[in-house]
């Protein structure tokens, strides 16, 4: 058992041996160093804020896009200068992002390159020459379906402000950090020269970690999900923003395109086609939803430290609270076969959530987590003590699974988490897994369920029995409901 003295090394700060409060008062977010964390960029605080340094940065993306606007106008995007232009690495070292397992995502490629070079060319061919908004802003090339995505956006945001976040933990590094704690760094695409037309590189002493360089972000840079200037925001107005068009001949026209594509029976996603379909006729809807988001800029930063704070006490506060408190007094962190760990790690988690008040690092201001998404991730982050793989989302023909713990091609086995919530719960439990299982060629799977009510208990109980899987070992039901917990016996049973 691990003693209560032990400290687990998943933070910045645990790692290189620095207060928390240190990070805090430096300004940047203690990142996990073990997974990403659902941050990210939002380049409206940079457009918005009060500190110049920002507001220079904000300036520099919004240049570096005019001049491919300008370049994909003159039809100057060829494959090599797309290359070097456009074609950008992942800033995986910020352990911030869309990335369930590690810190690894999609990052920029070719498809994205295109997709921007012929956008800039034709919907936001007058990117950078807006009269009606304050700014032209590089969320605008997201809102229309054309291969810029909210991931990939936040990516070519962080490509663009590397300078100054390497600069940033430069600083930091050199200030609270020991010598044999950072190395000296040669960063490719560092600072354009629009001279030569070219990217330079350049050197950085930062935090030295497995390998590769840390990479800290200002917290008040950051928000959680979506940007203030998004396209599910831009759907959501877009009514209000229709009608309230000052224009009526472009009022007309725009209520024209929208409703001859749809009628009374249009689903909800053929009505949000139907939206983007008409702002892409009409581009111009753009810059008056923009514009009310410039209006309404005070709530983008009261928004974004709300979601920012959350996103530390549930992914910080919450899992040191979770190791620290509980599952470190346990045997959670011994090791043995695949199948077992995974079974012993989840009984162990069992019983602190069901027994020891665990359940409450569940909540957030009263409120049980809502996203499988943000269950699996808190999953991972205790788990990083271990000598197995542990890859989520795994692919291997047949759909993804949550977490595939292995170590070689006999040694594996499948978890997936799920919420009682789940609407696709029952289907899930009847056919996804054993496809996966099949898939990766292991016999060995264990779905683990987290209820928070009784209603929600009631409907697990009545699928699995409804699916004969009463006495199935490995389907494993957690009790997360704030009723008065059960006595010992409950946590040792599967449901």
């Amino acid at each position: 058992m691990i003693g209560r003295e032990y400290i687990p090394q998943i933070y910045f700060s645990d790692v290189f041996q620095v207060k928390a409060e240190t990070v805090d008062e430096y300004g940047a977010f203690d990142v996990a160093l073990v997974n990403d964390l659902p941050l990210f960029v939002d380049p409206f605080l940079l457009f918005d804020s009060e500190d110049d340094k920002y507001k220079e940065l904000h300036t520099s993306i919004i240049r570096y896009l005019v001049f491919l606007r300008d370049r994909a106008c003159a039809d100057d995007l060829t494959e090599g200068n797309i290359t070097h232009w456009l074609l950008f690495k992942e800033v995986k070292q910020n352990w911030l992002g869309f990335s369930k397992t590690g810190n690894r995502g999609t990052g920029l490629g070719r498809t994205f390159a295109n997709a921007l070079a012929r956008n800039l060319k034709s919907v936001f061919k007058n990117f950078g020459t807006e009269t009606l908004t304050s700014s032209s802003h590089i969320e605008k090339l997201s809102l229309l379906n054309g291969g810029v995505g909210r991931d990939h956006l936040s990516d070519f945001t962080t490509n663009l402000t590397l300078g100054f976040l390497l600069d940033y933990t430069q600083k930091f590094a050199k200030t609270h950090l020991r010598p044999d704690q950072y190395r000296r760094f040669r960063l490719d695409k560092v600072v354009f020269d629009y001279d030569t037309r070219r990217w330079k590189s350049a050197y950085f002493d930062l935090p030295f970690f497995e390998g590769d360089f840390v990479l800290l972000t200002p917290m008040d840079m950051l928000t959680r999900d979506e940007s203030w200037i998004n396209q599910g925001d831009l759907i959501n107005q877009f009514t209000q923003i229709r009608k309230s068009l000052p224009d009526s001949a472009l009022r007309s026209q725009v209520d024209e395109h929208f409703y001859s594509q749809i009628d009374n029976f249009s689903s909800a996603e053929e009505q949000k086609e139907a939206v983007l379909r008409t702002v892409e006729k009409y581009p111009e809807v753009l810059d008056y939803y923009i514009l009310k988001k410039e209006e309404n800029a005070a709530a983008a930063h009261t928004l974004s430290d709300l979601k920012v704070t959350e996103t530390h006490l549930q992914f910080v506060e919450n899992v040191k609270e979770l190791i620290g408190g509980h599952l470190s007094k346990t045997p959670f962190y011994e090791v043995g076969d695949s199948y077992d760990e995974c079974h012993q790690r989840i009984a162990y988690l069992k019983h602190v959530i069901e027994d020891n008040d665990g359940y409450r690092l569940f909540y957030l201001k009263g409120v049980p987590i809502k996203r499988e998404s943000d269950l699996q991730t808190l999953f991972r982050l205790t788990w990083f003590r271990t000598k197995y793989d542990v890859n989520s989302e795994v692919n291997n023909g047949r759909g993804p699974v949550d977490y595939k713990v292995s170590r070689g091609r006999k040694d594996a086995c499948l978890v997936e988490f799920k919420l009682a919530s789940n609407s696709g719960l029952k289907r899930n439990l009847a056919h996804q897994v054993n496809v996966y299982v099949k898939a990766n060629e292991t016999s060995k799977s264990i779905k683990v369920i987290l209820y928070f009510s009784d209603a929600e208990r009631e409907k697990v109980q009545k699928v699995v029995k409804e699916l004969g899987l009463e006495k199935c070992p490995d389907i494993v039901l957690i009790d997360a409901s704030p009723e008065t917990k059960a006595s010992g016996s409950k946590a040792t049973s599967s449901h």
